[in-house]
């Protein structure tokens, strides 16, 4: 790893990748075997940060508004307060840490070869995946959702299967993170570059030699202001790559001229291609979760259990006194204001102010309300979308995005069919020693929807309608996607449509999010795709 700052100002590779995230590390490991592959990423590095590796400091890395940090907050225009990675690693050094694969369907729907996605799972697999230890109350909520009927129980597994599972971790027995950075292992020293603090803020195109626009090239740009060109060396085959996450890689097509014309006219962006669904079909999977207050300890855990049911919702949990934030702070851990899980605040109080009041509400709160944990419900798919706007055009500066949470009636019903099975798990017996007896579900709900973990509008009795307590108590799961979706802007090969040697390979290019957590999948494809595109080059060109 590099600074940008030492960077040459001219400088020629077989393959030039635009994003170090969860699919851009496990692609530029695999193409560097055979081809020489700079790799550029907006962040720095996630190594020696321990916001980062401890699991004990989960949301600190999020709480973090430094210009540096490895997390960028951004607020949707409806109202949700998110974060986007801007770290060697991506969202996999950000994350609750749970793995876990795509169904059979998806893989069947996605035209994926499913022995090269079974190896490319197990490559990623031997690098970042455990198996949790799971503890006592994770072990209540597992046999709670049994008892709850997500049935069968299929013990610790990878794979996604109906019922009820434990799933893999990329936190390690000794509680460390190990991110999709760690799968450069595998890279071969010789093939690759990589620079940190490099964010790309346009791709260059030529048309000579070619009936379509062709990629030839990037421009990006060093903590100290200076521009570096990075071209592609001769060679049909040689290809710019994005991978730069749902919300950086249709912003770089658009500041690179592909994208709806009347939106880069409008920020006098040259139209290299008139694209109009760049930046369409933006979704983010709406999370809503119920605080179980306990009347004993229970360990620090994140997500290792979860319930797939047939009625298109996931339920997961997260556990510990203070969330993971120990004896430091208080604060709610992975639901906390500080990280800005703020759901749908109105606009005016869009404010770092209002997050500080937020988090000083909370001091007011007994002890007794940070022991327990939350039991989550995350929507499948979503079917609701929404559409991405350029802002500036700076690669640091985030777009605008409309996610559309609950547009679509469906969503909502899925919402109202997981907070329910949430009810008949916290009301198990396999959950009793973990609940006060005279807490009913009806208190729960109105503790979590009136709780300051949220800005929102209260209502006076949000659980009197499922549907209102979701409206009221949406958050993310930092599972957005979308934006350069399969069969709109790439093809199913990933390559953008209307343009030579240039391809999109990350979560942009999913129409629903994989599995019941995206990571496994996200950093699966980056390898995926770097086989293939290696199988294709040899079957064309031989050996080169």
């Amino acid at each position: 790893m590099h600074q940008a700052t030492t960077a040459p100002t001219v400088s020629y590779y077989d393959y030039i990748i635009v994003g170090g995230g969860t699919a851009g590390c496990p692609l530029a490991a695999t193409l560097s075997q055979n081809f020489s592959v700079l790799l550029l990423e907006r962040g720095g590095s996630p190594y020696g940060d321990t916001n980062i590796t401890d699991l004990a400091a989960f949301g600190a890395a999020l709480s973090d508004l430094s210009p540096t940090s490895p997390s960028q907050r951004f607020v949707s225009e409806d109202g949700v307060v998110s974060a986007r990675a801007r770290v060697l690693g991506g969202g996999s050094c950000l994350n609750a840490g749970f793995y876990s694969r795509a169904g059979h369907d998806y893989v069947r729907l996605a035209g994926w070869d499913a022995r090269l996605v079974n190896e490319s799972y197990e490559w990623v697999e031997k690098v970042v995946a455990f198996q949790p230890p799971l503890k006592q109350w994770q072990t209540a909520v597992r046999d709670g959702l049994v008892e709850a009927g997500i049935q069968p129980y299929n013990g610790f597994t990878y794979n996604h299967l109906y019922g009820t599972k434990v799933g893999g971790t990329i936190f390690d027995q000794n509680g460390h993170r190990h991110t999709a950075a760690d799968l450069l292992r595998y890279a071969k020293p010789s093939g690759l570059t990589v620079f940190l603090r490099a964010p790309v803020h346009q791709i260059l195109f030529t048309s000579r030699g070619s009936t379509k626009p062709k990629a030839h090239g990037v421009i990006f740009v060093d903590a100290n202001g200076l521009s570096h060109r990075a071209y592609l060396n001769r060679g049909s085959s040689n290809e710019v790559i994005v991978s730069s996450g749902a919300l950086g890689s249709p912003q770089i097509l658009m500041f690179s001229g592909i994208g709806p014309k009347e939106q880069l006219k409008a920020h006098n962006i040259t139209v290299v291609l008139d694209q109009p669904m760049v930046g369409l079909e933006m979704s983010d999977n709406p999370m809503n979760a119920v605080f179980v207050p306990s009347p004993q300890p229970v360990e620090v855990s994140l997500i290792e259990v979860v319930g797939i049911t047939h009625n298109g919702t996931y339920i997961e949990a997260a556990s510990g006194e203070n969330f993971a934030g120990g004896a430091r702070t208080q604060d709610y851990g992975m639901f906390s204001p500080r990280i800005g899980q703020l759901s749908t605040v109105p606009p005016k109080q869009r404010t770092q102010k209002a997050i500080d009041k937020a988090v000083e509400d909370m001091k007011a709160l007994p002890q007794s309300a940070f022991v327990g944990g939350f039991i989550l419900e995350k929507i499948m798919g979503p079917l609701s979308t929404g559409h991405l706007e350029l802002t500036t055009h700076n690669p640091n500066e985030n777009p605008s995005v409309t996610f559309n949470y609950f547009k679509d009636p469906r969503d909502l019903q899925r919402c109202v069919d997981g907070i329910k099975i949430i009810e008949n798990v916290i009301e198990s017996n396999a959950f009793s020693s973990f609940r006060f007896d005279s807490l009913s579900i009806t208190t729960l709900l109105n503790m979590t929807a009136n709780s300051p973990v949220n800005l929102l509008p209260k209502h006076a009795n949000a659980s009197r309608s499922l549907e209102q307590f979701c409206m009221d108590t949406v958050m993310t799961i930092w599972h957005f996607h979308g934006g350069c979706v399969v069969a709109r802007v790439v093809d199913r090969d990933y390559k953008v449509i209307g343009i030579d040697s240039l391809r999109v390979i990350d979560g942009s290019t999913f129409r629903n999010s994989p599995g019941t957590n995206p990571q496994a999948t996200v950093m699966m494809l980056g390898r995926y795709m770097g086989v293939k595109m290696m199988r294709q080059r040899h079957a064309t060109n031989g050996p080169e």
